[in-house]
């Protein structure tokens, strides 16, 4: 087996352009779905953040999850596509352990500490691999043209 040096260079690059998706993606997983659910569970009890009422840190904040999201899941990608090829195996293997290794174990930790409910966390998780799959998808065509 070739060993492949890794190129910080092209990490990057890819890991940018893939966050354009992953971003997007986040957005509107919590816009459209997190948050309207997160706002009925602490209703009375908790006021939530939407994206309406965010600060600059608050979008600071969800740009820097979404980057370390991305960089996690595109580094994932690249091992996986040294041990099983640029192929489907590569992809959705890397993006069902980031999602597992990400959100899987944010939402086991919400709704542990009584801050979520699994309902939520059944619907939510789903949409995030997808998400995640997809973005494998993308890192997968920018390797391939390197």
């Amino acid at each position: 087996m070739e060993v492949q040096k890794f190129n910080l260079k092209q990490f990057v690059i890819i890991t940018l352009i893939t966050s354009i998706w992953i971003h997007i993606a986040e957005v509107a997983r919590a816009y459209f779905v997190a948050f309207p659910r997160m706002s009925a569970f602490f209703e009375g009890k908790l006021q939530i953040i939407g994206l309406d009422q965010a600060e600059m840190s608050h979008a600071l904040i969800w740009g820097g999850w979404d980057f370390l999201l991305t960089g996690v899941l595109v580094f994932i990608f690249w091992l996986c596509s040294i041990a099983f090829g640029n192929n489907f195996k590569a992809v959705f293997i890397s993006g069902t352990t980031t999602a597992f290794a990400t959100i899987g174990i944010f939402w086991i930790a919400t709704v542990n500490s009584g801050l979520g409910e699994w309902s939520t966390a059944f619907i939510l998780f789903p949409i995030a691999w997808l998400e995640l799959v997809i973005g494998a998808w993308i890192a997968s065509k920018l390797y391939s043209k390197n």
